[in-house]
């Protein structure tokens, strides 16, 4: 009898285990249930993809002050499960992988240096550990530390087995999943990525994408950026002398050439989320993650999770939002008051009257029968 009670036990703890590294298979939340029975359709059939916002996990230069503490092991812990949960998982990652040294940028106007992003390498593994499968290098934090912060970045990205994508020497990658390939593209405004702003080159690089994977997400860094900049103009977006794209037409357009999902972020803030062609557009996720260096007062600090069911066609079927928020200088955590649920309908029902979908109280977005 004593045998067989631990034998019982071991099956439990094994099974236990196999579900926490198997991410297809552990519920998100207690949206599970409702999500499903939007369409009546199970997950098991459909794919997941999570998509975030801007991640920057503290900052090494020009000194300690601005890491997190415990050496920033905790930083995911109450969000962890969530990102977990999907077939794939996605974000941008804003600054560098590098233990010391580098070249920091310098601004353009004054000749000093401007804010840079030295993450240690090792913070990598939390990424990893978290479920990161993509993670978006076109931005204007890529290139902080110079040639030197480049290469650290793509080699510690790949010892952790994390895929990225959106630079020059590295415009797209692919993994694929279950029989299923997904492809990952990023583009930006900024020296040494993908550029948002020339289109034609942009869909040749999608639609080469498309030839080779199943489903093809897009992520993009563009738009004006602070609280102000919370509204989707549908025209080039000027700030601070640059031109940071019209991403309304850039998300159209690789959407034309192949995207199946495009999300977006740089504006540093929520924007709102269209269905284009059936296909799925977060037009900025804010800041998910950013530690020590961000301003996260108000709508700064709020920011959502979206995971997005697609059908083997890459076409949108049903979504779930997971609001946070960030408490002790960017560390992400479930916000109970779910702001950025009401964010995203009220933006959504403001720059798309005409949506095709509904947000609910909960956060389930569901098409609209």
């Amino acid at each position: 009898m004593k045998l067989f009670i631990l034998l019982l036990n071991l099956v439990l703890i094994i099974t236990v285990s196999c579900k926490r590294i198997n991410p297809g298979k552990i519920e998100s939340n207690s949206l599970q249930d409702t999500v499903n029975n939007v369409t009546g359709q199970s997950e098991d059939s459909l794919l997941s993809i999570i998509v975030v916002g801007d991640i920057m996990m503290g900052t090494n230069y020009p000194n300690s002050s601005s890491l997190p503490p415990n050496d920033g092991k905790y930083l995911f812990d109450d969000v962890s499960d969530i990102l977990l949960s999907a077939d794939i998982t996605c974000g941008n990652l804003e600054g560098t992988f590098l233990n010391s040294g580098g070249t920091p940028k310098v601004c353009k106007d004054s000749g000093e240096h401007c804010i840079s992003f030295r993450m240690p390498e090792h913070y990598a593994s939390y990424l990893k550990d978290a479920g990161f499968d993509f993670l978006n290098l076109a931005n204007n934090h890529s290139g902080d530390m110079g040639i030197k912060g480049r290469e650290s970045t793509s080699g510690t990205l790949d010892e952790y087995e994390i895929y990225y994508a959106g630079t020059l020497d590295n415009p797209t990658t692919m993994l694929e999943r279950n029989g299923i390939k997904f492809g990952f593209a990023g583009f930006a405004p900024n020296k040494g990525t993908c550029s948002i702003n020339d289109l034609e080159k942009a869909k040749e690089i999608v639609t080469e994408l498309k030839s080779k994977s199943d489903i093809v997400i897009v992520s993009f860094h563009g738009g004006a950026e602070g609280e102000s900049a919370q509204f989707v103009p549908k025209k080039n977006e000027i700030f601070l002398g640059e031109n940071r794209g019209d991403v309304y037409e850039f998300a159209h357009v690789v959407i034309d050439a192949g995207a199946d999902i495009v999300f977006g972020h740089g504006p540093h803030v929520t924007r709102a989320i269209e269905l284009y062609e059936g296909k799925f557009i977060a037009y900025s996720l804010g800041n998910f993650c950013t530690y020590g260096k961000f301003n996260l007062s108000g709508s700064l600090g709020i920011a959502p999770i979206i995971k997005v069911y697609i059908n083997k066609n890459g076409d949108f079927v049903k979504g779930e939002i997971t609001p946070i928020q960030q408490i002790k200088r960017g560390v992400p955590i479930i916000d109970e008051n779910k702001r950025a649920i009401k964010i995203l309908r009220q933006l959504t029902e403001r720059n798309f009257p005409n949506t095709s979908f509904e947000i609910s109280d909960k956060g389930v977005i569901s098409l609209m029968k």
